[in-house]
Order: C-alpha cells, then sequence, then structure tokens
C-alpha cells in the first residue's frame, strides 16, 4: 500500500487589534496551485514506498455548539473595501479552506453550498449543493441558492461573476491568502468576525497557531534537512514544481525540509521538466495524493523523465498528503505540519541520518 502521511502561539492582544482594525492581510498573493483539470484517476501500483507511514493524522475534536452570532458583523477584504453582513442565514463558500474553517468554528449549519475543493469535513461537505471552481464560478449557481454571504478567499473569480452577485445585493466577503504560516489564523479571523463570532475566532486561531508552533519545534530536532520536490499533478496533462512564495514552500520548509524547486530560483509554480529534476535532485519527492493517483502511483510517477534517477526516485522516497489537508492552510495545518515532520524525520533516517 502506498504510504500516507496525514510560531508561537498568537498573543489575543495581537489578535485583537486584527479584529479592530477589521484588516485581513493586503500581502500580495502569489500564483496559487494550479487550476486542477478533470483526469482520469489511474490505480496507484502495488509497490509499497521506501518511507514508512507515520501515525494517521488525528480526528479533530467535535465542531463546538453553534453560538449565536452578533450581527450585523463587517470585515475588511482583501482589497481593503468594508464588507457588512446583515445574515448568515445562508452562506455559499467558494473555497476548501474557509469551508473548513466554517465547519471548525460550530457554523456549519448555516452553510448552504460549497465549491468542489470542499472535501472536509467529508460527510458534512459532500451532502451540499456544488458550485463548481471557485476560478471558475457562475454568477447564476451562487445565486439560484438564495445566500445572504457569500465568502471566500482572494483567489474566487471570475471577477464578472462577483460583480452580479454583487449587484444581486449580496455581501461578498473574500479574505487574504498569503503563502505563509501566517495565513491560518488570519483567514479564521476574517471569517469568525464575518459570521459575527469573533471571540470564537480568536480561540480557533490561538490553537492552530500553538500547534503549529509545536511542530516548528519539533522539525528544529531533525539530525539533517532533505532536499524535498513537491510536484503538482493532475496526469500528463499539468505536471507543476512549487517554488518559493508557496503555501508548499512554507509547509516544507517549517517542517525542517528543503525546497529543491526554490533553491534552483523558482517562484510559484513552473513546468516540471528533466532540467528542473536534474537540478534539484531531491532526497524526498512531495505529492497531492490525488495527484499521485492521476498518474498511476508510484511507478506512473517514476516513470516521468528524470525522475527515478534522483535520489529519491532510486530509493522510492516518495511522500503524499491530502490535498487539502497538505495545501489548505486552514484549521488542520498544525496536524498536517507534524505529519510531514515525521515523514521528514523516517526519510532521514533512510538517509543513513541519525
Amino acid at each position: 500500500m502506498l504510504a500516507k502521511f496525514t510560531k508561537p502561539l498568537v498573543l489575543l492582544i495581537t489578535l485583537a487589534l486584527l479584529s479592530a482594525c477589521g484588516a485581513s492581510s493586503t500581502a500580495h498573493a502569489p500564483t496559487a496551485a494550479p487550476v486542477p483539470t478533470a483526469t482520469p484517476v489511474a490505480t496507484a501500483a502495488p509497490a509499497p514506498t521506501a518511507v514508512p507511514a507515520p501515525t494517521t493524522a488525528p480526528e479533530p475534536t467535535a465542531a463546538p455548539a453553534t453560538v449565536e452570532p452578533i450581527l450585523p458583523a463587517s470585515v475588511t477584504d482583501y482589497q481593503g473595501e468594508t464588507v457588512v453582513i446583515e445574515s448568515i442565514d445562508r452562506i455559499v463558500s467558494l473555497s476548501g479552506d474557509i469551508t473548513e474553517i466554517i465547519f471548525a468554528l460550530g457554523m456549519g449549519d448555516y452553510v448552504a453550498g460549497v465549491d468542489i475543493s470542499a472535501t472536509y469535513p467529508a460527510e458534512k461537505t459532500k451532502e451540499l449543493p456544488n458550485i463548481g471552481y471557485q476560478r471558475r464560478l457562475n454568477a447564476e449557481g451562487i445565486l439560484s441558492l438564495n445566500p445572504t454571504l457569500v465568502i471566500g478567499n482572494e483567489f474566487a473569480g471570475p471577477p464578472e461573476a462577483l460583480a452580479q452577485v454583487r449587484a444581486a445585493g449580496v455581501p461578498i466577503a473574500l479574505t487574504a491568502n498569503p503563502p505563509t504560516l501566517e495565513s491560518p489564523a488570519q483567514k479564521i479571523i476574517f471569517v469568525a468576525r464575518a459570521l459575527g463570532i469573533p471571540q470564537r475566532g480568536y480561540e480557533l486561531a490561538g490553537q492552530v497557531e500553538a500547534e503549529i508552533a509545536r511542530a516548528r519545534a519539533e522539525a528544529s530536532t531533525l539530525p539533517r534537512s532533505p532536499r524535498v520536490l513537491f510536484l503538482y499533478l493532475r496526469g500528463t496533462d499539468v505536471q507543476q514544481v512549487a517554488g518559493a512564495n508557496t503555501a508548499i514552500d512554507a509547509m516544507i520548509t517549517a517542517a525542517g525540509g528543503v525546497n529543491a524547486a526554490a533553491e534552483t530560483g523558482i517562484v510559484n509554480y513552473a513546468p516540471l521538466s528533466p532540467e528542473v529534476v536534474i537540478a534539484a535532485q531531491p532526497d524526498v519527492i512531495l505529492v497531492l495524493t490525488k495527484g499521485l493517483e492521476s498518474v498511476g502511483g508510484i511507478e506512473g510517477l517514476l516513470s516521468i523523465p528524470g525522475l527515478a534517477d534522483t535520489p529519491a526516485g532510486q530509493q522510492r522516497r516518495v511522500i503524499d498528503f491530502d490535498d487539502l489537508y497538505l495545501n489548505g492552510m486552514g484549521p488542520r495545518t498544525g496536524q498536517a505540519l507534524a505529519d510531514l515532520v515525521a515523514a521528514f524525520r523516517d526519510a532521514v533516517a533512510q538517509m543513513g541520518g541519525s
């Protein structure tokens, strides 16, 4: 079977200042992970990876009971515009990270629709109407759900569709989504303020920041830093590497690894090529689970030119994580980071680290 791997505590005073300003980060967001394209999912090859599976991601604690929101609420979106929310009776969430945050805040019962990237919590999201992908939204599909609030991150679009929704009188609250480990707390606070439950947001953000800090501390004890090449794969049509200024880069470096693509000078995402592979020479190949499946598992992955000849390919050191879990920068980021640290520790042990 394939191996599966599922800052200091933010001061409440700092978070309160953010709340008082109604601000989310205004830093320019980088190019996000490429838009997924539909590809047939191939059966993974039966050969195991050389990296032992770490403890599976812990089950999250039960979501807190729904609290009575204080409305109207207001937030400042990523463009600096004030958005006033009068009702959250019917929320349409435009991205998986925001959907997960809403449920983690205990407000999932208000969600009326989600996008295709909303895969967690699975038992809840799969039962909700789907509006398509956040970058390819259709105003009619959103409005058909009679939303009282549309909420997402800055990657939602196209702008014309959002303009139609706003013209219909529906508030749209979009948060910044910086590619840093500060992102989860910022997004949580933004969403909680939009839903009229700011205190709940401070509590959850503090919990997530504490988990991230613990994982960082564990990463600092690794005996060496493995060179990691992250591949974004969707069959043969989309094969890219993640460089600097990406969420994946933040995760790799915080977990004690070296982003091999970033070291070659790549920023954001770039096409995978034999030249990139030769320059990167990774000790570990990191992929998303669906991406690995889309190329036929590890055997299919190592058939991509150049990969089999790398240290990672020769030793079959391939680690795969669920898409939203690793790349979502949401409430489970601290848990995902801890799992990544554990996976790197196993890889280092196999490389002869002590």
